[in-house]
C-alpha cells in the first residue's frame, strides 16, 4: 500500500526543500511530523501539511494505521522559474530567478 500527497508550484527552492526531504526520508511518520513541527525554514511548513495530507490518503483511502505508516520516498523536482528584474548601474537590469518546486511524499505501510 502507498498512499501520496504532492504539492506543485511551492514558492520555495527546489535546493532549500531538498534539504528537509533529506531530513524526513525513511522516517517513521511520527518522527517526520516532529522534525518538521520544530522546525525553522518555511519549508518545513510545507511538508508538515503536505505530510499530514498523505497521512490522510493513507487513512481515508487504504485504511492505514498511523503508527505503521513510515515516509518511503520524497521528492522534490523544480518547478517554473519565475522571471524578474531589478535595476543596475547605467541602465542596465539583471535578472532575479524566483524559483518554485514540485514535492511529492510516498508513504508505505510497514508490517510488524
Amino acid at each position: 500500500m502507498l498512499a501520496e500527497a504532492s504539492l506543485k508550484n511551492a514558492r520555495v527552492s527546489p535546493q532549500k526543500a531538498r534539504l528537509v526531504a533529506d531530513q524526513i526520508r525513511n522516517k517513521p511518520v511520527d518522527q517526520a511530523l516532529d522534525i518538521l513541527n520544530f522546525g525553522l525554514q518555511k519549508s518545513h511548513e510545507l511538508f508538515r501539511k503536505l505530510l499530514n495530507s498523505a497521512i490522510a490518503n493513507a487513512e481515508n483511502n487504504f485504511s492505514a494505521d498511523i503508527d505503521d505508516l513510515k515516509v518511503s520516498a520524497v521528492t522534490v523536482d523544480a518547478g517554473f522559474t519565475l522571471k524578474r528584474m531589478h535595476p543596475r548601474a547605467k541602465g542596465r537590469g539583471s535578472r532575479i530567478l524566483k524559483r518554485t518546486s514540485h514535492i511529492k511524499i510516498v508513504l508505505q505501510e510497514v508490517t510488524r
